[in-house]
């Protein structure tokens, strides 16, 4: 069938569409992490001119109760409040604004609470009314129902903050059913959740902020409260994490200045960085494993959006752990269509033009980036080599490992290329075996009936009993690396097997006899 094609489509009138309230779950569905949900609640705080970020958990005893982030910026007043919580609300944003969307509030929010509230006082008087408004789900997807915030209450929590740090002016948002909060009042698990989460979030705030956070007008504290003695159990300030503050370079000739001219764009800047070997820094270890640091850090007026990744230029790949290149993104219009940021600002998806402009990038002196890519490459493999012993590749270790011990595996061995993770879990053995071997799963499983005494009361999790588990890999990861087991092996299986159900009994026997 042939007809003659048409390059536009023909219309005929428009009509208008308004959004099912039930957008709203579909615009707190957008796999926000939890950090870098505050975060974004802090690019609002800083557009706002904040001077002090306070990041609030409430808790009642044992039981975390609410969340709130509070600053000293310029605040808002009714008319500003109404348009902040409105989805996808019209502003004219700063020229150098983090906010973009509108939606960053609504959507960061409910992410994680059933509701937000955000009470805002704008610069005046002393007695000037601050303004209040909240979002709940439930009212939300009932048709877009933003309740008013009692003027007495909206008073009340402005008061509580006066001159930590609001003084003359600022903005709270509370968050309440936080979703990831503990359920239980079990104190010790709501103290290693607030240690666990506090720490990531210092992390993630101080590597993506680090530009900010280096200032000296700009801090941001991390506190927690019990709301019924006003006890202060910690209260500590983000320190900043730049990914490139590396004491001495990995490499004399760097960093050194790229340009990559994109088409439509023109010259784009790209800071080339190569790490020292085995550095233990936070600086270097904050973002993931070695795969996922290297690669492109992108900068969008000061604030880092992306940490690594290579934005289809290349796969990583062990060798380039050291490689980090920093860009900080044009502003112009045109440069959005070619760099276009995600909704959460936690990636930059680029255009195949941009991968183009690398293939021919050079700095001043005519060198290559692919050159930059190869030294970063041999750097590494030359410090490997300069190791008293040359150590086999590796399967790496996948779920059920913690992160971080993860990550230890990928930085010390080589690693196997393209192959399946070896997973480990705990599940019923009806034969009392201590472990199990799942070859076509690529798994280690263990005996669920041995775990409660060697957590030691404690709850378990996906990544619970790291050192178990960790000496579980360094055991077996070889076994998954054969088709078949000889002889020997399996005499060291039942070896293992022997001497691990033995130490599980007597953790066994310890907690019974402590009861």
């Amino acid at each position: 069938m042939t007809s003659d094609w048409q390059f536009e489509v023909p219309t005929a009138g428009s009509k208008r569409l308004p959004p099912d309230a039930r957008y709203m779950e579909a615009l707190s569905s957008q796999g926000y992490g939890f950090e870098a949900a505050i975060a974004d609640l802090v690019d609002n705080s800083i557009d706002a001119g904040a001077k002090d970020v306070l990041i609030h958990f409430l808790r009642d005893g044992d039981r975390l109760v609410s969340l709130l982030i509070v600053d000293d910026g310029k605040g808002m007043d009714e008319e500003g409040l109404d348009v902040a919580m409105t989805v996808g609300g019209r502003r004219d944003y700063d020229a150098q604004a983090l906010g973009m969307f509108g939606t960053g509030l609504k959507s960061a929010s409910l992410s994680h609470a059933g509701s937000v509230t955000v009470v805002s006082k704008v610069r005046g008087t002393r007695a000037a009314a601050p303004a209040g408004r909240r979002w709940t789900m439930e009212r939300a997807v009932t048709g877009y129902h933003c309740d008013i915030v009692a003027p007495d209450y909206a008073q009340q929590l402005i008061d509580r903050y006066y001159d930590c740090p609001i003084v003359w002016q600022g903005t709270i948002v509370r968050w309440d059913a936080v979703k990831n909060f503990p359920q239980t009042t079990d104190g010790g698990q709501t103290d290693r959740y607030l240690h666990r989460t506090i720490n990531k979030l210092g992390l993630h705030l101080g590597l993506h902020l680090h530009r900010f956070l280096a200032l000296d007008d700009f801090n941001i504290t991390i506190a927690v409260e019990d709301v019924s003695t006003g006890v202060e159990y910690m209260n500590f300030g983000v320190q900043p994490l730049d990914p490139f503050a590396y004491p001495v370079t990995g490499h004399p000739d760097y960093a050194r200045e790229f340009i990559a001219t994109v088409p439509s764009v023109g010259p784009v800047s790209l800071t080339a960085h190569i790490w020292p070997p085995r550095s233990t820094t936070d600086e270097f270890k904050a973002v993931g494993t070695g795969i996922d640091r290297q690669g492109f850090y992108f900068y969008r007026r000061n604030r880092l959006v992306q940490a690594g990744g290579w934005n289809n230029f290349r796969q990583p790949e062990q060798h380039l752990a050291l490689a980090r290149v920093a860009i900080d993104l044009p502003d112009d219009a045109v440069a959005s269509e070619v760099f276009r940021l995600t909704v959460k600002k936690d990636g930059v998806d680029s255009s195949p033009a941009f991968v183009t402009a690398l293939e021919s990038a050079a700095d001043c002196d005519g060198r290559t980036f692919a050159q930059y890519v190869a030294d970063a490459d041999t750097t590494y493999r030359a410090a490997r080599k300069r190791t008293a012993t040359t150590r086999k590749s590796v399967i790496p270790a996948g779920k059920g490992f913690e992160a971080s011990v993860r990550e230890t595996i990928e930085d010390e061995l080589p690693l196997l290329p393209g192959e399946e993770p070896i997973a480990v879990r705990w599940q019923k053995i009806d034969n009392g075996s201590f472990f199990e071997l799942d070859r076509e799963a690529r798994t280690i499983v263990l005996n669920q009936h041995y775990r409660g005494a060697l957590l030691g009361g404690r709850r378990g999790g996906i990544n619970d009993a790291p050192v178990v588990k960790s000496l579980m890999y360094l055991l077996l990861h070889q076994v998954f690396e054969k088709e078949y087991s000889g002889s020997r092996e399996k005499d060291n299986l039942q070896l293992w097997q022997s001497v691990l159900v033995a130490a599980a009994r007597a953790e066994l026997n310890r907690v019974a006899d402590h009861d």
